[in-house]
């Protein structure tokens, strides 16, 4: 099973940008947290990260080519406006779980929206990183039903 782990805007800043709210880890160390205890047998993990929308659209599509079974995927900022986003989520049919380490239905009202959301099998918020490899505990449990 292959599974793509997607960060959008800014992730690339954790644990420098507002620890209080988003950790003190950073994406490297939560990438490497997620490789160590997503062990699930014949598993294959991808990482991607960019600030830039068309190139996290451009991802999303190729996930589709390579044939990738999961997409976990935190749209940073994007989840809240990006249409393109979430139409390029809905061309691939691939399940996909949105992820934030902050819980953004108890942060500015702005977040509490998600364009994204609707086109994801699940969201999962307010946990931390964790909550990236229950994205992928769940996918993986998905595709096996």
């Amino acid at each position: 099973m292959n599974i793509a782990v997607i960060n959008g805007p800014n992730i690339n800043f954790l644990g420098i940008r507002e620890p209080a709210i988003y950790g003190a880890q950073t994406l490297e160390e939560i990438n490497t947290m997620i490789t160590h205890k997503a062990k699930e047998p014949g598993l294959t993990i991808s990482f991607f990260q960019s600030n830039h929308e068309g190139a996290l659209i451009d991802y999303i599509q190729q996930c589709y080519h390579n044939k990738i079974d999961g997409i976990v995927i935190n749209p940073g900022a994007f989840t809240h406006y990006s249409y393109a986003l979430r139409d390029a989520i809905a061309a691939t049919g691939i399940p996909c779980i949105e992820v934030h380490l902050s819980n953004i239905h108890r942060r500015e009202a702005f977040r509490h929206t998600s364009v994204t959301a609707e086109v994801c099998c699940g969201q999962i918020c307010g946990l931390g990183p964790i909550g990236y490899v229950l994205a992928i505990e769940a996918i993986c449990s998905m595709t096996k039903a």
